[in-house]
């Protein structure tokens, strides 16, 4: 049986032929499916020495706005102009006729793939380096000007937690499986307070340890990966997505909750905030309205992960692991609810 996510390599190289130099279309490639992700394919091209990374659309019925691949190519293409650590990009193909959907074709990047925030095979002082550079790397990106690289048109300024609130809303009623109460709550609760501050930057919508590439022996990022929910948006609620794991303990989700910081030397919350806080120039009105932002986030995560769920019953999920995955959306949001009960 052919798995719907397999990959034509005859016709993608001829494909190759005309969009990829590096590709001789008379020799064999290997194709290698990378596991992680749970939203588009990903997978590893290799002929002779070289190396490259085909992420594809999945194939099947595709929640609306959802797996916008183009919108992917472009902001990567871009940052690397803002000399902003992102692959290189190669090709972009719209025509489904290849390879059954949408897809491009990026560097290859050699380096480190963290998975637990806890980074237990480092030592102590390695962890705060690797710390300090993610830190470092998103305050980096809120700053870069969307005009001066072509992308003041990647979305619109202002409201951007509104605009979240209303997709995702939406995307988890059309993806439920079973009717979730907290997720109910929050959709009631979350209008009815976003904060009034609303500045807007580029914001990558899923920064995390694991969707970065780092150096093999010293802390620096070489690439974040993974821009699929990528926009122009508000840069604060980006960076409460990411320290989410601040708040999720680790069985939940890769997370960071109850672990000894200072003895990991690993940043509590307010340490990782204030770092942030001081790099960008960006203010907090108050505590509620950075506690606002990590439930909008918990809440959304729940919804993207619904979605995962919904996509495993389908039989078009990216991973194998997206039933395990799609399990977790119940819990988030249960969590996520139980921090507006102690607000």
């Amino acid at each position: 049986m052919v798995n719907q996510h397999d990959l034509s390599e005859k016709k993608l190289r001829v494909w190759a032929k005309d969009h990829l130099a590096a590709i001789e279309p008379n020799q064999d490639i290997q194709i290698k499916r990378i596991e992680g992700g749970q939203s588009n394919p990903t997978f590893l091209i290799t002929q002779d020495v070289f190396q490259c990374i085909l992420r594809r659309k999945p194939i099947g019925n595709l929640l609306p706005s959802a797996h916008a691949l183009d919108r992917e190519y472009r902001v990567i293409e871009a940052l690397s102009r803002a000399d902003f650590p992102v692959p290189r990009v190669y090709a972009y193909c719209k025509d489904p006729s290849i390879i059954g959907s949408e897809f491009y074709v990026m560097e290859f990047v050699d380096g480190r793939i963290f998975w637990d925030p806890r980074l237990p095979d480092l030592d102590a002082s390695d962890r705060l380096d690797i710390f300090d550079q993610m830190n470092l790397t998103i305050s980096k990106l809120h700053q870069i000007s969307p005009d001066s690289i072509g992308l003041g048109d990647y979305g619109r300024t202002g409201g951007y937690v509104q605009r979240q609130l209303e997709r995702w809303s939406k995307q988890y009623l059309a993806s439920q499986t079973e009717p979730i109460d907290a997720m109910h709550h929050l959709i009631e609760w979350l209008p009815k307070h976003i904060p009034s501050n609303d500045p807007t930057s580029i914001v990558h919508g899923d920064f995390r340890i694991d969707n970065m590439i780092f150096h093999p022996k010293q802390s620096q990022v070489l690439a974040v990966l993974d821009w699929e929910l990528s926009t122009l948006g508000n840069p604060i609620s980006d960076f409460a997505y990411h320290m989410m794991a601040w708040r999720f303990p680790p069985e939940l989700f890769r997370g960071l909750h109850g672990i000894n910081f200072e003895e990991q030397q690993i940043p509590d919350e307010q340490s990782y905030l204030d770092s942030y806080l001081k790099r960008t120039g960006f203010k907090l009105n108050s505590n509620q309205e950075w506690e606002f932002y990590i439930v909008f986030n918990m809440f959304r995560m729940a919804a993207i992960l619904q979605g995962v769920a919904h996509r495993a019953i389908q039989g078009n999920a990216a991973s194998q692991q997206a039933i395990e995955m799609g399990k977790k959306a119940r819990p988030i949001a249960e969590l996520a609810w139980l921090q507006v009960q102690k607000l």
